[in-house]
């Protein structure tokens, strides 16, 4: 496997995971114009975990606190109230989207299979969150999300099973919707987005242990593009969403969307 292909990929990855511009419409376009493919789903889930480990190093300090407050379940600190009330809206919101994704994954892959497909969503992406830029917020943080609410944000994360749906861009948006503070939206969906990327992954994780020790320095380098390039998007998509410049995105969609359509119809 050439390097530079597979440092490529990596970075890839790591944008297009934590973008709202969606990655697996990106790949799935990218697989067909470019016949630029993956090597193998090992080689996706190395890449996926680069990407998960940048968003635990990113929001560690939210992680550990989160975690404290369940050691301490007794506590009655208001801090550790709050944080047990967020993982519960976290959980929800993973179950919903885990029970929806497993329930419907293969039909809605069949179902949108057509290669417009991916260009048509990227262009429900872009509305999506060109209108997000035009809500006014009601400054809601994560422990005042509540279950109703969780739910809304676990069924639009299931709904970025379809190619072309952004994950980070839907949930972002959606929680906006449901009245979170803009820096509060960005960090629920990506918190939301640990266990989505772990779970979506981890029935596959035997690939790996099959792995040759030859092919580990070039995975080892694909996982560290991901991780560095998902790491390094991060706080620039949490900056974009606070200063209401989510439309940014929505053009690139548009654009990218378009080009596709033509190519595809012409």
């Amino acid at each position: 496997m050439e390097i530079l292909k597979v440092m490529f990929l990596g970075i890839i990855q790591g944008l297009t995971e934590f973008l709202p511009i969606s990655s697996s419409g990106h790949l799935v376009l990218a697989e067909h114009y470019l016949n630029f493919k993956s090597p193998n789903i090992s080689f996706e889930i190395v890449l996926h975990l680069g990407s998960l480990l940048a968003v635990l190093i990113f929001f560690r300090k939210d992680i550990f606190s989160l975690i404290r407050s369940l050691i301490v379940f007794k506590s009655t600190e208001e801090a550790d109230f709050h944080n047990r009330k967020t993982l519960l809206y976290l959980l929800i919101a993973t179950l919903v989207t885990a029970l929806l994704g497993l329930a419907f994954e293969d039909l809605l892959t069949k179902a949108f299979s057509a290669l417009y497909i991916p260009s048509l969503m990227l262009l429900l992406t872009g509305t999506i969150l060109f209108i997000s830029d035009r809500v006014e917020s009601s400054g809601l943080l994560q422990y005042q999300i509540g279950i109703k609410k969780s739910v809304i944000i676990g069924l639009s994360q299931a709904v970025a099973i379809l190619p072309g749906i952004s994950r980070s861009g839907t949930t972002i948006s959606v929680g906006l919707f449901c009245g979170l503070s803009r820096e509060d939206a960005a960090r629920f969906s990506f918190l939301l987005s640990i266990p989505a990327i772990l779970g979506a992954n981890i029935h596959k994780f035997n690939a790996i242990m099959e792995l040759e020790k030859a092919m580990w320095l070039s995975y080892f380098l694909g996982a560290s593009c991901a991780f560095l390039s998902g790491y390094a998007v991060i706080a620039v998509l949490i900056s974009f969403v606070k200063k209401q410049k989510l439309k940014y995105f929505a053009y690139y969609c548009w654009v990218i969307s378009l080009i596709t359509l033509i190519l595809y119809f012409r």
